[in-house]
């Protein structure tokens, strides 16, 4: 540090001293002792545990509705809809962000440090409709219910560049399939029935493993186990085929550990671990955010991430960097933005999380007003037949008739340039798919549903803005967990409290629970994943592509995202069940 920079130290710019710079001069002993003051304050704050610095969130980039090179689609919400925008974020190797703008069925490529250079489009190929995007080593890999890797052609300057299928002779690797399985997008492998004998039965000591191909020390494996005596997790790495470890990295939260994931190891060889802490006690908020530890494995502190109960739903919604920047995607009503994450220093040891309730609280469903409609006569059930049921939904195959299907070219919504056919038929006529359709404002039993179709009725409809019609077939998000709970009658999301009782957290869930935004969308829990994810069977325009199908999310960015865990009254709990799911599930497989 030069004499004049210690200068500024010791005297700053406002200083009416006389022997401050530009009023005179400063002796440098002066400024060493002014500096040693200022770094026995820097210690002290380490001491204290209160953050040296706190960068804020900014935005790097934002984009409206539109569909044009610097806008991007959106379906808004409605009743019982989320909103509908980018799914997701991935950073490539020169920091340069791609953003998957599905509704307009293409890819934007952009620089985040460059706000006003327009972004470059990379149009997707007919019949991919992915819900999350991975870029590693120069190839674009999006998620389709399987990995599907993209090269783009035409010129690298163009502004619009197509993207085709690769015809790659080699599955994925595991290193590609581990960095989708971070936010979920992974194929469920069990049967939904199976949840019942291993929701949270799991063995506390199990220790699991993550493959990642980070961007500073090349393909490394991660190695976790449970923290002994706090909550959190130990995580060893080493490189792929090696044994001594590059870092071992000890994480601790203040309530209870939910994700956790190795997200990256940037240029520096800083650590980036993506955490959720969910805590049990009521009125407390989750955290949800992405560590960085040091070179050495020392804990530094935390980007907390911005989910919001008003923003939309996104797959993939934090990257890092080479450089460790870390960007998070935040979609809202009609614009979605690009941030770059802001920084907080811990000090070591410092557990992450809430300690107290949040102000103001989360409106429980005892706050909400009574939704008025329809009673229905209910039966009680066994959360077998409940999750035999979704796994019908979900599972059932059928052959797409020239009826289903409609006519070509498609109609639009209105109001919004949006196909009306769900998108995982679209091209599939007379081909056989998988699961029921889904149909904005409809409802019905399978048999139902069949014989609609039989008749001759179109199958699906996404136009969320148009009022429902009766010739077509297929479930919207709460009509399917109403036939999930076997009941006749069609309860939205905002009626759903009126039948059900909120669970006092997140971690009380049972298999054919269910986690409830109302006014938004309703999902039928089967089961935490080894990995402390949220499996869920739902039927949704986005995620789902417009079908009902099985999904996996992070349980802490849903429960920060306005989503509630409730109880059916009429669902009967099997003893034996419920006494098997009091440990803790591992931090992963």
């Amino acid at each position: 540090m030069t004499k004049e920079e210690l200068s500024g130290l010791a005297c700053p710019r406002l200083s009416p001293r006389a022997d401050c710079p530009g009023r005179g001069t400063l002796e440098w002993g002066s400024a060493v002792r002014a500096f040693g003051r200022i770094v026995a304050f820097a210690v002290s704050l380490l001491a204290s545990g209160l953050p040296l610095s706190a960068q804020e969130d900014v935005t790097a980039r934002s984009f409206r509705e539109g569909d044009d090179r610097a806008q991007v689609g959106f379906v808004p919400g409605n009743w019982d809809v989320e909103p509908e925008g980018p799914h997701a974020i991935a950073s490539g190797e020169n920091g340069e962000i791609y953003l998957l703008d599905q509704v307009n069925g293409r890819i934007l490529k952009f620089d985040p440090r460059d706000p006003s250079a327009a972004p470059q489009a990379l149009v997707l190929p007919d019949g991919v409709s992915p819900t999350d995007l991975v870029v590693s080593n120069g190839d674009i890999h999006v998620w389709a219910g399987r990995v599907v890797t993209l090269q783009a052609t035409g010129g690298e300057d163009s502004p619009t560049r197509g993207l085709s299928v690769t015809r790659a002779s080699e599955p994925p690797d595991d290193f590609t399939k581990t960095a989708f399985a971070q936010m979920g997008s992974v194929e469920p492998q069990d049967d939904i029935e199976s949840a019942l004998e291993t929701t949270r039965a799991l063995n506390q000591g199990d220790r699991a493993t993550q493959m990642v191909g980070s961007r500073g020390r090349g393909q490394v494996v991660a190695s976790f186990a449970p923290l002994a005596s706090a909550p959190g997790v130990q995580i060893s790495i080493v490189p792929k085929g090696g044994t001594r470890p590059l870092g071992r990295l000890s994480l601790q939260v203040r309530n209870r550990l939910a994700a956790a994931e190795l997200l990256d190891i940037d240029k520096q060889g800083r650590y980036f671990v993506f955490g959720e802490d969910v805590p049990e006690t009521p009125g407390i908020a989750p955290t949800i955010f992405v560590a960085r530890f040091a070179t050495n494995g020392v804990f530094e502190g935390i980007h907390e991430l911005p989910l919001s109960q008003t923003a939309g739903v996104a797959r993939r919604f934090v990257t890092i960097t080479p450089d460790g920047d870390v960007y998070f995607l935040r979609n809202k009503q009609g614009a979605s933005d690009v941030l770059a994450v802001g920084f907080r220093r811990f000090r070591i040891g410092e557990p992450v999380g809430a300690a107290s309730p949040t102000t103001p609280a989360t409106p429980r469903f005892s706050d909400l007003p009574k939704a008025k409609g329809a009673a229905a006569a209910v039966r009680p059930l066994t959360r077998q037949q409940v999750l035999q049921t979704g796994a019908a939904f979900a599972n059932v195959r059928w052959r797409v008739t020239r009826s289903a299907y409609g006519s070509d070219p498609d109609r639009r919504c209105s109001g919004f340039q949006r196909i009306r056919r769900p998108g995982y038929i679209s091209g599939k006529l007379n081909q056989e798919v998988t699961g029921i359709p889904y149909c904005w404002g409809c409802h019905g039993s399978l048999p139902q549903i069949a014989s609609k179709i039989e008749q001759g009725v179109l199958a699906g409809n996404i136009c969320t803005r148009d009022d429902p019609r009766r010739d077509v077939a297929g479930v919207d998000c709460s009509a399917f967990v109403s036939a999930a709970w076997g009941l006749s009658t069609h309860f939205t999301t905002v009626a759903i409290p009126s039948i059900t009782r909120e669970l006092p957290s997140a971690w009380d869930l049972l298999p054919g629970d269910a986690l409830n935004k109302p006014g938004s969308h309703v999902m039928l829990f089967v089961r935490f994943t080894a990995d402390r994810q949220a499996e869920v069977v739902e039927s949704a325009t986005g995620g789902c592509n417009g079908r009902v199908c099985r999904n996996i999310y992070p349980v802490g960015s849903l429960v920060a995202r306005g989503y509630r865990p409730v109880r059916y009254r009429a669902l009967l709990n099997e003893p034996a069940l419920a006494s098997k799911t009091q440990s803790a599930p591992p931090v992963r497989r």
